[in-house]
C-alpha cells in the first residue's frame, strides 16, 4: 500500500519515525505513525505502529502536547530540549523529509496498534546522502 504523503524523521542512529497519510476506499484519510528501530543484536528492525483516524486528530494532538509540556515544564524544566535541534541537511539526523507519492494508496483494514519484527530488507529510497539503510515496513 502506498502513502498519499510521507514524512521521515531520523532520531539518532537506530531510530526513525514515519508519518504516513493513507487513503481509504471511501476517499477518506488516516495517519499511521511508525517507530522503526534497528535491532542491536541482529540485522532486523523492530516496528511499532499507531493508526490515527481523523475523528481523533484533535484529541491526540491535545494529549500529546499536554504530555510533552508536562515533561518539559514539570519533570525536566532545566533540560535544554533545543540542544537536540540539529541543523543537519534535509534527510539526515533528525531533519524531517516529506514526500507525496503520485499514486493514491489502497485501503487497509483497521488496526489499533501492532508490533512487528521482520528481517532487514533495504528500503527503496531516493539518495539522501545517508549511509544507513532504514526499513519502514
Amino acid at each position: 500500500m502506498e502513502s498519499v504523503y510521507s514524512q521521515r524523521i531520523r532520531a539518532g542512529k537506530r531510530r526513525t519515525y514515519f508519518f504516513d497519510v493513507r487513503e481509504t476506499r471511501g476517499n477518506d484519510y488516516y495517519l499511521t505513525i511508525t517507530e522503526s528501530r534497528k535491532k542491536f543484536d541482529s540485522d532486523g528492525y523492530e516496528r511499532h505502529k499507531i493508526f490515527l483516524y481523523k475523528e481523533d486528530f484533535n484529541k491526540f494532538l491535545k494529549g500529546l502536547e499536554e504530555a510533552v509540556n508536562y515533561v518539559k515544564t514539570e519533570l525536566m524544566p532545566d533540560f535544554d530540549f533545543d540542544a537536540f535541534n540539529h541543523d543537519n541537511p534535509e534527510g539526515e539526523g533528525g531533519a524531517p523529509e516529506a514526500t507525496a507519492p503520485a499514486t493514491p494508496a489502497a485501503p487497509q483494514a483497521e488496526a489499533a496498534t501492532e508490533k512487528t519484527e521482520t528481517p532487514a530488507a533495504p528500503a527503496p529510497t531516493a539518495d539522501n546522502g545517508s549511509t544507513e539503510e532504514v526499513d519502514k515496513w
